[in-house]
């Protein structure tokens, strides 16, 4: 039995990603890319392009694997074939004696026989700072596809034979993602993060002979995988089948006493990645240095432009703790190209593997206020409903909004920030509200600048709180 078709997937995910009467009759590719990309941008703000590259490549994979299962039914019954043309001009294969009833009969034309071409799959590699939205496209979509999907982390992966997790783990969790199916597990979806932290290690103890097995060690482990190899992963251990009941026994049949019904589950697995599309994500730290080396021309005089150094920051040659929200007018790691990445510290037959390569740019302060206010599951939205389970009802004012997203961006770390800002504004409110009489909070800009603590009111006060919040916003400029 063979996965299910790629049709039989588009009306699952038409299911999924729209309500009933908004899709159009005809179900194309370009339909199903865009309900894709709409779904998206539900939970993640920004970042149209790498949405568009990620639902194209979810859907092409899909429509390769449909071919591909196609033409591997119809393999068998083209082999020990000799091509009619390859008769004509007197060459045959060597080494191969066909029976002679299987020979294709000279009337019959080539095209009959023909099998559609087998597709290779574009695996994805998708770059950005930290925040900006990479790890949330991939739960995301693994949420709308009703495909098993795998997310692993590279930073513990090692070579094989090191302390630490083998790439096939990657493998391990589509399995168990596809309830031990391997036929299944064979045509998902394998997320893995933090794939820059396996970059080739520069200098480090100046030892010529040491072996990266954390960096390039687990590169080389990848390739095959990546590209298309059998791996042989574990599978469930046989002792966890519980044992046969004793009531059982005495009615057995003679040999098989003490035998369980049911065929143990084998110990391991063999699955074909050929049609499992892999999914790299990374922040890539100091890529945007070696982008602007490469782009910048060279002069020569005293008027000449000098490129900057790579330890040239905005906080006086000290690495920033976070990836800084602020974006120029373009990203500099949209300019990035396989060379850049070679130099970062990958190996040039790791990149090949990966021919779509996507950039993620750093959120700016109004896509930080979407990210506060308007996408499902909100910050807003989930404080809200975490004093809701309180009895208390808290507000916060536009004027709030917009400072925290200013601090937000000048602190840096993405999406990310806001969490932390929201963290420490509402401790206090956290820690006194509940158990009290307080049922009603209110944040206006100035207890966000902590020039004053947050206001409260209590049960049966509720016209007032409305007030005092009707007059904030009345205070606020409009935009």
């Amino acid at each position: 039995m063979i996965t299910p078709s790629c049709a039989q997937w588009a009306l699952q995910l038409q299911d999924r990603c729209s309500s009933p009467g908004v899709w159009p009759r005809e179900r194309d590719g370009s339909l199903l890319t865009v309900q894709l990309v709409k779904y998206l941008e539900e939970f993640v703000i920004g970042q149209e392009n790498a949405k568009k590259v990620l639902s194209v490549a979810v859907f092409n994979h899909y429509n390769r694997v449909r071919a591909n299962l196609a033409a591997s039914e119809d393999q068998p019954d083209a082999q020990g074939w000799i091509n009619s043309s390859d008769v004509r001009l007197g060459v045959t294969p060597a080494q191969i004696h066909p029976h002679p009833q299987r020979l294709a009969p000279p009337h019959l034309p080539v095209q009959h026989r023909q099998t559609s071409p087998l597709f290779e799959k574009s695996n994805v590699l998708v770059i950005g700072p930290t925040g900006s939205g990479k790890t949330l496209l991939a739960r995301t979509l693994a949420r709308v596809l009703d495909v098993p999907f795998s997310v692993s982390d590279a930073t513990s992966f090692t070579q094989a034979g090191y302390v630490g997790e083998d790439v096939e783990m990657a493998i391990q969790r589509l399995l168990q993602a596809a309830n031990w199916d391997p036929a299944r597990a064979s045509t998902g979806i394998v997320y893995i993060d933090e794939v820059d932290k396996i970059a080739r290690k520069a200098g480090g103890t100046g030892m010529e002979g040491s072996r990266d097995v954390g960096g390039e060690g687990v590169q080389q482990a990848l390739l095959r995988m990546m590209e298309g190899s059998v791996v042989t992963v574990q599978g469930k251990s046989s002792g966890l089948e519980p044992p046969p009941s004793a009531a059982g026994e005495g009615r057995s049949r003679p040999g098989t006493r003490g035998q369980s019904q049911t065929p143990p589950r084998p110990d391991t697995y063999n699955i074909d990645t050929s049609n499992v599309l892999f999914i790299l994500s990374g922040a890539f730290v100091g890529l945007d240095n070696v982008v602007k080396r490469r782009v910048a021309k060279g002069s020569i005089g005293f008027t000449a432009t000098l490129a900057p150094k790579e330890d040239e920051t905005d906080s006086g040659g000290l690495l920033p703790f976070f990836t800084p929200n602020r974006r120029s007018s373009h990203n500099i790691l949209d300019l990035v190209e396989p060379s850049d990445i070679v130099k970062y510290g990958f190996i040039p037959e790791f990149i090949s593997r990966l021919p779509s390569v996507t950039t993620l740019a750093p959120l700016t302060i109004p896509d930080l206020r979407r990210i506060l206010t308007e996408v499902r599951g909100s910050l807003v939205s989930q404080y809200t409903a975490l004093f809701g389970y309180s009895g208390v009802e808290i507000r916060f004012t536009s004027a709030a909004l917009d400072q925290i997203c200013r601090k937000a961006s000048e602190r840096g770390g993405g999406a990310r920030g806001l969490r932390g800002i929201m963290e420490l504004l509402l401790l206090e409110p956290m820690y006194e509200v509940p158990g009290s009489t307080v049922r009603y909070v209110l944040i206006n800009e100035e207890v966000v600048l902590g020039k004053k603590p947050a206001m409260y009111w209590s049960r049966g006060e509720g016209p007032a709180f409305w007030a005092a919040w009707t007059n904030e916003e009345q205070l606020t400029p409009s935009q």
